[in-house]
């Protein structure tokens, strides 16, 4: 068999290398365009999976839901000299109280109205917001009792912060110089009852409620009010921290105190199961108060101290995340939740999850706010279809036998003021990294 010739066996090979090696540099670059897309493809599919809690958490659903029950009950309240605050466990209407200077209670329904102005836009709700809030300007002189920071601060605060009333920023100085002379310098506290009111106790009273209240002082003094307001709002957080605290970080409730010594007489309750126990909503102001502290003074000692309380409260807590009324009777069955205690920590844990330093705490506080949530806006918490409120299940006082697991209307302020804060959070790119 005769050979071909040698010098065409040599070009048929070079086009053959040639070819070759075009099409493998071909393959290889396709190869790694494909792995790229691949890898690429995998991390996008990677971010889109991950979880957040929040995703479980329908805040416009809950939002809905307020509003829908306001469509329903501000038709029907139009006697602007009472306002609403309970409704009894077989009723679906607000029984209204009179807007009185010692009913504690009056501020809380115009603040409904101005949160959801703020997280509607809708004129109608800030127009009934200014209706409701401008019938007790009366009360910015009050000196009676503490109860002026819980009365104005949610109306006339509100209203300056959401509906820029700047014309409400005097009426809240006038407040907080009111609240500012129930302070005693012997004690360190602000006096909170009168004593003719509450004879058990014969001196100076402080409670732990009154944490809520140090938020008007706050204000006042950033808003061209006098240093004082300040400086007493820190002081009185100090006293109360010292002494209204037992070594677990639970609180009393109340706390009696010598006017002229400042020694501490007596520590009991008025509305926990007894003087020694742990009634939830007692430490549900303290775990809002001293979150409000530190970011109002950015001093660490109370950051430090917001969190140990916090921490130890949710140590207590059940399943759901909302409290039996007090801690020491919540193995029983049979006794009655509080749901305002859970709306008032779910409000200050978004607080706390934007302020603590370590990121696993702001996870922690984070969390746990979403699932306090969850929870309130249950079939099981809420009044949507039951009643006009936005909760259910709350207790106010069953040791004075009222309030019992009933609709409160500051468990429905706070928990709308959580709402507003999340969406608040979400806009403002706060949410904690998950």
């Amino acid at each position: 068999m005769e050979s071909a010739p040698s010098n065409i066996n040599k070009g048929n090979t070079g086009k053959i290398i040639f070819t070759t090696g075009r099409l493998l540099l071909a393959c290889i670059f396709i190869s790694l365009t494909s792995c790229k897309k691949t890898v690429k493809d995998k991390n996008t599919e990677n971010r889109e999976t991950v979880y957040r809690p929040d995703a479980d958490l329908n805040l416009d659903k809950l939002i809905a839901d307020c509003e829908g029950q306001l469509e329903i009950s501000v038709p029907k309240l139009t006697d602007l000299s009472k306002h609403p605050r309970l409704i009894e466990t077989d009723s679906a209407a607000w029984q209204e109280v009179p807007n009185n200077r010692l009913v504690w209670t009056s501020g809380f329904y115009p603040g409904i109205l101005w949160y959801m102005y703020d997280l509607t836009g809708d004129k109608k709700w800030k127009k009934e917001a200014v209706k409701r809030t401008e019938v007790f300007e009366g009360f910015k002189t009050i000196t009676e009792h503490h109860d002026i920071g819980f009365m104005m601060f949610p109306a006339y605060g509100n209203g300056y912060e959401i509906g820029d009333k700047k014309e409400y920023r005097d009426i809240l100085l006038t407040s907080a110089a009111s609240l500012a002379t129930r302070y005693n310098p012997h004690v360190g506290t602000i006096r909170s009852w009168s004593n003719k009111m509450h004879p058990r106790w014969k001196q100076h009273i402080t409670i732990i409620d009154n944490m809520l209240n140090l938020e008007l002082l706050f204000w006042a003094a950033r808003h061209g009010g006098d240093r004082k307001f300040y400086d007493i709002a820190v002081k009185h957080a100090e006293t109360t921290m010292k002494n209204h605290f037992r070594n677990d970080y639970t609180s009393w409730h109340v706390l009696e105190y010598d006017s002229i010594s400042g020694e501490v007489l007596h520590r009991n309750t008025k509305q926990g199961y007894a003087d020694n126990s742990r009634w939830s909503r007692g430490q549900a102001w303290g775990v809002y108060g001293y979150t409000m502290v530190y970011k109002e003074t950015r001093d660490k000692k109370f950051l430090d101290f917001a969190q140990k309380i916090t921490d130890k409260y949710l140590s207590l807590l059940p399943e759901d995340y909302v409290p039996c009324w007090d801690f020491d009777v919540a193995g029983d069955p049979e006794e009655e939740k509080d749901a305002s205690a859970a709306a008032i920590v779910a409000s200050a844990l978004l607080d706390l999850s934007t302020l603590a330093e370590d990121k696993k705490d702001r996870q922690r506080y984070y969390k746990a706010a979403l699932k306090m949530l969850k929870s309130l806006g249950s079939e099981k918490y809420s009044a949507v279809g039951k009643a006009d409120s936005f909760l259910l299940h709350s207790t106010g006082a069953k040791s004075l036998g009222h309030e019992i697991d009933v609709a409160l209307i500051y468990a429905d302020y706070y928990y709308i003021e959580a709402l507003a804060r999340l969406k608040r959070m979400k806009a403002n790119d706060q949410l904690p990294e998950l």
